[in-house]
């Protein structure tokens, strides 16, 4: 789908869940994060970052959307507006917002942790 070797990638998420052992550590411990620089933006160094200024310069936004999210939301609405890529994703069980549908048309089901990963790396179609 993005066929890049490195891309720079904004993550997106709700701040309602523990998105830092369902989302961060897979992640952070998959091949992704090696091949490609992801950002974090609820990390620590991260906290006082403007979004807005760091999403202006990734060639990707992923998005978890599983939980509702107003800050989510605004992260969208700006990287559509600079004709960002965005592909959402949503757990089997959650139901997203239909609002999507007018930022982008890759919204991706996924079961688990690392099926998540799975289904990211296909869209990446990260080749060696």
């Amino acid at each position: 789908m993005y066929n890049r070797n490195t891309m720079r990638i904004y993550l997106s998420h709700s701040s309602s869940f523990d998105f830092n052992s369902e989302l961060y550590e897979p992640l952070k411990q998959s091949q992704l994060n090696i091949q490609h620089q992801i950002y974090f933006p609820h990390d620590t160094v991260n906290i006082d970052v403007k979004s807005k200024e760091v999403i202006q310069k990734v060639d990707l936004l992923i998005a978890e959307v599983s939980y509702a999210s107003t800050g989510q939301g605004i992260e969208l609405g700006w990287a559509e507006a600079q004709n960002i890529p965005i592909i959402c994703f949503y757990k089997l069980t959650s139901k997203f917002s239909s609002s999507l549908k007018f930022v982008t048309s890759d919204i991706i089901e996924y079961s688990d942790e690392n099926d998540f990963l799975d289904k990211l790396g296909n869209c990446l179609a990260v080749s060696q």
